[in-house]
């Protein structure tokens, strides 16, 4: 014979040869004729070592003392000890001990992807990552959301949550609602003249209707890109080169227009555009840098030309004006001897007479 102590955090499972005979409350118990006693914590679920949990709640004392939930297939049970989330429970059937603490469960439907609204939020927090997946659809953004790849509705900006390994299963696309940007880079095109080409265009769109354009149209933006080369080869392919390098803005006017005749089948908005580049093979541009330097030689030939003949044109009215008027070609004289004279040190003169005749005969020899 042999005693057992059970505390107050405690019970203890009897067994006799091995048979479950029930519960044992704290305290002091002596084991004799082959029975046995199997401790367990009251913080741990209701469970045995020896005997399985529909055994031990036919025991009124460990039915009553436990708090028993069964959680059926497509459902999860949420898991609260005194009024505080503790655990997540997949199907099966659990009992815990409520002698001390308050256990409460909450049902929660997986059959359909979507966590409904009784799940507060701050529960995911605690639950596994295993059982859900999160989506963040932004404020620029809308969410698509098919089940068993069969569109169901529009999600609106927010965070959703799914149940993981439901029997639907689920995909969300999010679109972006915002003013995209579209590169059509490095398009080669020959001109009606045969020259290739390589011209970058850029256009902003914006998407008009969502669910048509997932539901409706197989990759769009390929579809957008596909059209603005079109009708850059459409265009390019009519003019010639000097025409093409005369009208740029032409060319952004008609590829706009072409793509806002395809905007209600693409279900976008095209807001604006333009050519950004037009790169030249590089014999091509050899030769129209030669073209330009041939042309601003000439044109300043003929600037140098033209201020020759004005500058004669200026002489020579001058010469008129002074050769009719004698006090006009005195005053032009000592004008220049004026000048002449701030550069000289010092000139001396000899003999008498008018000073200015001798200083302007010396000047003149």
């Amino acid at each position: 014979m042999n005693y057992v102590t059970v505390n107050e955090t405690q019970r203890a499972f009897l067994f006799k040869h091995g048979k479950f005979l029930g519960l044992l409350p704290p305290g002091r118990h002596l084991m004799y004729g082959g029975r046995t006693a199997e401790l367990v914590g009251l913080d741990q679920p209701v469970h045995s070592a020896f005997c399985g949990l529909e055994v031990l709640l036919q025991c009124p004392e460990v039915a009553q003392a436990a708090a028993v939930v069964e959680v059926p297939d497509q459902k999860l049970a949420l898991h609260f000890v005194n009024d505080k989330f503790a655990s997540t429970l997949p199907k099966g059937r659990y009992a815990y001990w409520s002698i001390y603490e308050k256990h409460d469960f909450q049902l929660v439907d997986i059959s359909r992807p979507e966590a409904d609204e009784s799940v507060p939020a701050y529960i995911f927090k605690s639950i596994p990552s295993s059982y859900y997946t999160r989506i963040d659809v932004a404020s620029y953004q809308r969410g698509l959301l098919c089940l068993n790849n069969r569109f169901e509705r529009l999600l609106e900006p927010g965070t959703y949550y799914f149940w993981r390994n439901t029997p639907v299963k689920a995909e969300i696309d999010l679109v972006d609602t915002r003013l995209t940007q579209m590169d059509v880079t490095g398009q080669e095109i020959l001109t009606q003249d045969k020259v290739s080409l390589r011209i970058n265009f850029v256009c902003n769109y914006r998407i008009t209707d969502y669910v048509r354009i997932f539901t409706e149209i197989d990759d769009f933006k390929e579809q957008l890109h596909v059209a603005a080369q079109l009708a850059l080869r459409d265009y390019v392919g009519k003019h010639k080169l000097d025409e093409i390098l005369e009208t740029k803005e032409e060319i952004s006017q008609y590829v706009l227009q072409r793509l806002k005749e395809q905007e209600k089948s693409l279900f976008v908005e095209i807001s604006g555009g333009g050519v950004k580049d037009i790169i030249l093979p590089g014999e091509i541009r050899e030769i129209m840098n030669t073209v330009l330097v041939a042309e601003k030689r000439a044109q300043a030939s003929v600037i140098t030309r033209r201020e020759e003949v004005a500058s004669t044109r200026s002489l020579l009215n001058t010469a008129r004006l002074m050769d009719e008027n004698q006090t006009l070609m005195r005053l032009k004289e000592l004008e220049y001897i004026e000048r002449i004279c701030a550069n000289v040190g010092s000139i001396n003169l000899n003999g008498s007479g008018d000073l200015l005749a001798q200083l302007t005969a010396i000047l003149r020899g």
